[in-house]
């Protein structure tokens, strides 16, 4: 449905003089919502000291854009479960509105982008006052209600205790630029989602110009394709007034047709200008010119501004219509920069008041210059509706439940035969059901339309499908089925659209649960992982947001062979090392990944929890050479030696050379020292399941960090420092820095190509981690 913003009228939600003066308190607490989040992003620039020199920024015009929308929507529309995303350079008006509401003391309205203050752009983590969504990577805010809407349901619908209440996304126009947008609303899983609300604010201008052709009917048509009920407000009510009047039609069409720049343009032009220019040419002229003719020099000037996206009544009506049974998007027009100089001027986006400009700024809101920060009168009617405001959405507490306890080990014999650890994910979970059913109970995998090619099947038989209502199977009776795809509201596998930034966008969310509802749940996303790349960033800021989940890359690396160079990951296996709050693995075994995954279970869902990601291969893998100990003690602490990062699989009574390998290639490491030791070369093999941990080891070993460093001592000890050849089936950086544990000698095997088709043998020899490549390269070392 569109809402036709000129066949409504103003008192729509009330009638008389309610309305009026509901209207007229609700644009006073909008113009000191625009008072304080330009007076907020200017002591940060002109007012507090800045030693260094270096520009502070801040956006007060893409800030004034979103004032009445964020005002009406905070002081009128929103519920206490609901949960709003800010765009990001809109983070001082949601700053500006928590102070009114008394949810930010005073003394951080002077610390934007200070060291602890408030941040540059909306963060869950790190604000001091209440944050919904972080933002700050375009797009990715944006969608992230979405996500949070289906794991609300999730929670809901399996535990209880998530409530209902709408996701609102506070969003630029450029942002619909970003293709996670649009993969995001493509996705199957999104139009049942009627919680989610969209508000675009439509201000036609980029970082650098106005937009020439933001082609807002386009964007408009594609949102109602993918079934969105579509609201748009394109005028207020002043210029609908005079749309009304003789001449106004023409008005109406002359403005419709005008290009995105004309129009900002106007907005710079005196009120003589504005006579002048505004009526064109053309037969239309004359009418417009009459029109315009008996309004008064403010009058003209405010009507042209008079957009809907500042269009309070207009903006509360919007909200008030939103269906509920649908996602909703609204296109709300603005004027960037709106009610300060630098309104509609194409290069304000990082423009900044100067202090004659603030103070002029004061004198038209009302405001003390001298006293920027002040509140409302006690006793006035701002005052009290900022308050009845902060009483309604104030947010019940909730009680967190601990995240479920997961067994360190599962206690089943090591797996003898050939094997793969990709297979030995599926095995794993399904043990879980029968030996840790609370924790397995907390378990929700994710993955896009790649379950039975990676090892869920058996998982996905056993606990079902994920879907807000029970849908029939069809292919039920089919006797060749395999995969039971059976979809209810118990099911523990969402499937989503292939595309991967949605995998991970629902990732975050499933793993914030614990801190909105204090309901944990234990999210694995499983992704080939050559396209881990691909989804790496919306994880990462995911992650940053406090959601822990566990990211599964499978089948990986060119060990692949006959899949080819674009099936090859090559630079996934560093990822841990270098992304905060997460811990990579990278087992051999079965049983290490079983060990793996349940350390990296039991990390999630707690306040110091953090999430993981395990990169996991197709090659088969005779399982017996992982010579797992019998002895209980002896298996207890090869355990703690595979979760801590690495473990000596290999050990000769007088080495000369150690062979660091991790993952699918230890079968090369173990034959090349078989073949060393043949020609008089001991070699020690270490079996690396974790580079990210070695490396945080390292680090506390020089004092930069208080993670553990026993690890360290156990698998590299200073005597039996040799020289080290390490190797592994991704770029050979990764393992680079081990030899600085010992101070060695080292040459570093891997892969630093792109990926070939063929049988595994040569495709090992092509990028040189074959079992000849690691022989010479130790022959060099120690001959």
């Amino acid at each position: 449905m569109v809402l036709d913003p000129e066949l409504r009228a103003i008192g729509g939600n009330g009638s008389g003089r309610a309305r009026t003066e509901e209207l007229a308190v609700l644009e006073a607490v909008g113009q000191r919502v625009l008072w304080l989040s330009t007076a907020i992003i200017d002591h940060a620039n002109r007012v507090r000291p800045n030693p260094s020199g270096l520009k502070v920024g801040g956006h007060q015009a893409s800030s004034a854009s979103m004032s009445s929308i964020m005002t009406a929507l905070w002081f009128h529309a929103l519920n206490p479960e609901d949960r709003v995303s800010v765009k990001p350079h809109a983070s001082p008006v949601l700053h500006a509105i928590n102070y009114l509401l008394g949810e930010l003391d005073e003394s951080y309205l002077t610390t934007l982008r200070a060291f602890g203050g408030l941040q540059s752009y909306p963060s869950r983590a790190k604000d001091p006052d209440p944050v919904d969504y972080s933002t700050g990577s375009v797009g990715i805010g944006a969608t992230a209600p979405l996500w949070g809407a289906l794991a609300r349901r999730y929670v809901e619908g399996r535990f209880g205790g998530a409530g209902r209440g709408r996701q609102y996304s506070l969003l630029g126009d450029a942002e619909l630029d970003e293709g996670a947008i649009w993969e995001a609303i493509q996705d199957p899983m999104v139009p049942s989602l009627g919680e989610a609300v969209w508000v675009v604010d439509l201000n036609r201008q980029s970082l650098d110009r106005v937009v020439p052709g933001i082609a807002a009917d386009r964007l408009q048509g594609m949102f109602a394709a993918a079934g969105w009920q579509v609201i748009s407000l394109k005028y207020g009510h002043a210029l609908r007034e005079l749309f009304a009047r003789p001449g106004g039609e023409a008005l109406h069409a002359r403005i419709d047709a005008m290009d995105n720049p004309e129009y900002q343009r106007l907005l710079r032009c005196s009120a003589d200008e504005l006579r002048e220019r505004l009526p064109g040419s053309g037969s239309t002229a004359g009418p417009i010119a009459d029109l315009i003719a008996p309004l008064d020099d403010a009058s003209l000037l405010a009507a042209l501004r008079n957009l809907g996206g500042h269009d309070i009544g207009a903006l509360m009506d919007a909200f008030d219509s939103v269906d509920d049974t649908r996602p909703t998007v609204i296109f709300a027009y603005t004027v960037k920069g709106y009610g300060l100089p630098t309104e509609g001027h194409p290069q304000n986006h990082s423009s900044l008041l100067t202090a004659d400009q603030m103070r002029t700024l004061a004198d038209r809101l009302g405001t003390d210059p001298d006293r920027p920060w002040a509140a409302f009168a006690a006793g006035s009617p701002e005052a009290a509706r900022c308050a009845a405001a902060a009483g309604r959405l104030r947010r019940p507490g909730h009680a967190s439940r601990q995240a479920p306890e997961v067994p360190a080990d599962l206690a089943r014999p090591a797996p003898t035969g050939s094997g793969n650890t990709q297979q030995a994910l599926g095995r794993v979970l399904l043990d879980l059901t029968r030996r840790a059913p609370e924790a397995a109970a907390r378990i929700v995998t994710v993955s896009p339309d790649v379950s039975s090619t990676t090892n869920l099947g058996g998982w996905l038989n056993k606990v079902g499908v994920w879907s807000p209502t029970e849908r029939p199977n069809w292919f039920a009776d089919d006797a060749e089925t395999i995969l039971h795809w059976r979809e209810r509201p118990t099911g523990q596998h969402v499937e989503l659209g292939i595309a991967e930034t949605n995998l991970v966008g629902l990732l975050g969310e499933l793993g914030a649960t614990w801190s909105r509802w204090g309901q944990p749940l234990l999210p694995i996303g499983v992704v080939y992982d050559p396209f881990v790349n691909r989804a790496l960033e919306p994880w990462s800021f995911g992650i940053y947001a406090g959601g822990q989940s566990i990211l599964i890359g499978t089948p990986s690396g060119v060990t692949l062979a006959p899949e080819g160079g674009a099936h090859q990951s090559i630079t996934t296996p560093s990822l841990g090392i270098e992304q905060p709050g997460c811990v990579t693995f990278e087992p051999a075994f079965a049983i290490d990944t079983e060990w793996c995954l349940l350390a990296a279970l039991g990390n999630l869902g707690r306040p110091d929890g953090s999430s993981a990601y395990l990169r996991l291969s197709t090659r088969p893998v005779d399982q017996s050479a992982a010579d797992v100990p019998g002895d209980p003690a002896a298996r207890e602490r090869r355990r703690r030696q595979v979760t801590a990062g690495a473990y000596r699989l290999r050990r000769h009574e007088r080495p000369v050379v150690t062979l660091a390998a991790m993952g699918a290639l230890i079968p090369e490491a173990l034959a090349a020292a078989d073949r060393l030791a043949a020609l008089g070369h001991g070699a020690d093999v270490v079996c690396v399941t974790s580079p990210d941990l070695l490396f945080r080891a390292l680090q506390a070993r020089r004092g930069l960090s208080q993670d553990p460093s026993w690890i360290l001592d156990q698998v590299f000890p200073a005597d039996r420092a040799t020289p080290l050849v390490t190797v592994l089936d991704g770029h050979p950086h990764t393992l680079a820095f081990l030899s600085t544990v010992q101070n060695t000698p080292v040459t570093t095997l891997g892969v630093s190509r792109f990926g070939q088709s063929g049988a595994i043998e040569d495709v090992h020899r092509y990028h040189g981690i074959d079992t000849d490549s690691i022989v010479t390269a130790a022959l060099d070392l120690v001959d």
